[in-house]
C-alpha cells in the first residue's frame, strides 16, 4: 500500500499576491492555476525538487477563513522547508525580502531559523545535520 500528503492548504487573502510571494521570494515553482467557479481557483505552488507535495493556496471565502489567514497554528512553526544547503537558501531569501524572526542556529539536528510568510505563518528553514 503507499500513502502520501497530495497538498496541504495554505488560506490566503488574494491568489496572486501569494503566487508572486512563493515563487518570487521562495523559489517555488507554480504547479497549477486553474480557473474554477464563482473567482475560485485551483492554485498549486511546491519547492524545487520535491514529489508530490504541494501547497493549496486557497482564497478566504468568510469570516472565519479570513481570521485564519496568517495564524493557521495559533502561532507556532507552521510548515518545515528542508534544503540541502542552508546558506545558499537562507542568503537568497533574506535577498528577496523574506522577513527571518529567529537568526539561524546550530541544534542537534541541523541548522534552523524560521521565517514568516507574507501572511506570517511561521516556518522553519532546516538543513539536517549530515
Amino acid at each position: 500500500m503507499k500513502q502520501y500528503i497530495a497538498h496541504i492548504t495554505l488560506v490566503v487573502n488574494d491568489y496572486d499576491q501569494a503566487i508572486e510571494f512563493y515563487t518570487k521570494k521562495l523559489d517555488f515553482d507554480l504547479i497549477e492555476d486553474t480557473s474554477l467557479t464563482d473567482g475560485k481557483r485551483w492554485v498549486l505552488v511546491r519547492p524545487k525538487g520535491t514529489g508530490e507535495c504541494s501547497l493549496l493556496l486557497a482564497k478566504a471565502a468568510n469570516d472565519t477563513q479570513i481570521k485564519s489567514v496568517g495564524n493557521q497554528t495559533g502561532g507556532r512553526v507552521f510548515l518545515f522547508l528542508y534544503t540541502d544547503d542552508f546558506s545558499r537558501d537562507y542568503q537568497k531569501m533574506r535577498n528577496n525580502g523574506v522577513k527571518f524572526v529567529k537568526e539561524p542556529v546550530k541544534e542537534s539536528y541541523g541548522t534552523v531559523a524560521v521565517f514568516e510568510d507574507l501572511y506570517g505563518n511561521l516556518w522553519d528553514l532546516i538543513e539536517r545535520a549530515k
